[in-house]
């Protein structure tokens, strides 16, 4: 990585149940501060050398940046740090939280139509409204959910899922359905408790979708795993499941498929999707996997 880009956290989860807290791999611009389980920026400046610790981590102070106007080719959203420096919502927001709780970028309010996503190929990684053919891609219809990504994670698209039909990675972030009652907006991060998997074949790549719900929605303590969704959200699995098989057949295109047994996952497998993804993220930023066009800034 060249010596002008942005370092950052390797975070990566021990098990396929993420402890209360997690083993960090620690670089500038964040630093723990000492005695505190607080993250903060450390302004830029580069640590003498990386630093594992195992506290529990939380939100780093983000702004975020407009640049452009909504709906049109040059519009983005970058996220910077306190000092102005631009960071990576992909690369540089922690995924773990401890207790089981992530964060979550969120590319797509809910009930709107925009293509959102993460430019994986461009520095710092912002938000963009997705293109197809030099023209700006709008969903059919609006997406009932917020939509958005994990940061840290990471589908390797070269690597085959023998649970999901052999299907490969789709060499992008995790994608996440937050199913509470709140639109929220782009870019904002929320800490997310994981629910469920629905498991997206697209096109033949694997697509996890991680059903989840933000901690600060008034029914997030009464789901805790993929049974309290459907007693507590009826419908709304299913719901999710539909949307995205058929999202693309307005458009001439073949439904989506859904691998195992075309059902949603429970929350221990939702969190060793998150491990899996976390650690394959890790060797991507260490380079022992090649990164194609893909950011690392």
């Amino acid at each position: 990585m060249a010596a002008a880009a942005t370092a950052r956290i390797v975070s990566v989860a021990g098990s396929s149940t993420v402890a209360s807290s997690s083993c960090l791999l620690l670089k500038a611009p964040f630093a723990l501060k000492h005695g505190r389980n607080a993250l903060s920026f450390n302004n830029g400046r580069r640590l003498s050398k990386r630093l594992f610790s195992c506290n529990a981590i939380y939100n780093p102070q983000v702004q975020i940046k407009h640049e452009g106007q909504p709906e049109t080719l040059d519009y983005r959203v970058f996220f910077e740090d306190t000092s102005g420096k631009k960071i990576s919502p992909w690369h540089d927001i922690p995924l773990h939280l401890g207790d089981g709780v992530f964060n979550f970028v969120v590319e797509i309010p809910k009930e709107s139509s925009a293509k959102m996503e993460v430019a994986t190929d461009e520095p710092y990684t912002p938000i963009k409204q997705d293109t197809k053919k030099g023209k700006l891609r709008y969903y059919p219809y609006n997406i009932n959910w917020n939509y958005g990504l994990l940061p840290q994670t990471w589908e390797d698209p070269s690597l085959a899922n023998s649970e999901v039909d052999g299907a490969f990675g789709d060499n992008d972030p995790v994608d996440v359905v937050e199913i509470g009652e709140t639109r929220r907006k782009i870019g904002e991060i929320l800490k997310v408790k994981p629910l469920a998997a629905l498991a997206m074949i697209d096109e033949g790549e694997l697509d996890w979708k991680i059903v989840a719900i933000s901690l600060d929605d008034p029914r997030a303590s009464l789901v805790n795993d993929v049974d309290d969704v459907e007693k507590h959200f009826p419908g709304t699995l299913t719901a999710i499941r539909d949307w995205f098989r058929d999202y693309k057949i307005p458009d001439g295109k073949p439904a989506n498929k859904f691998g195992l047994g075309n059902k949603a996952a429970n929350k221990e497998y939702a969190l060793k999707v998150i491990t899996e993804t976390n650690e394959s993220w890790a060797k991507l930023v260490k380079r022992s996997i090649p990164a194609g066009e893909l950011s690392l800034a």
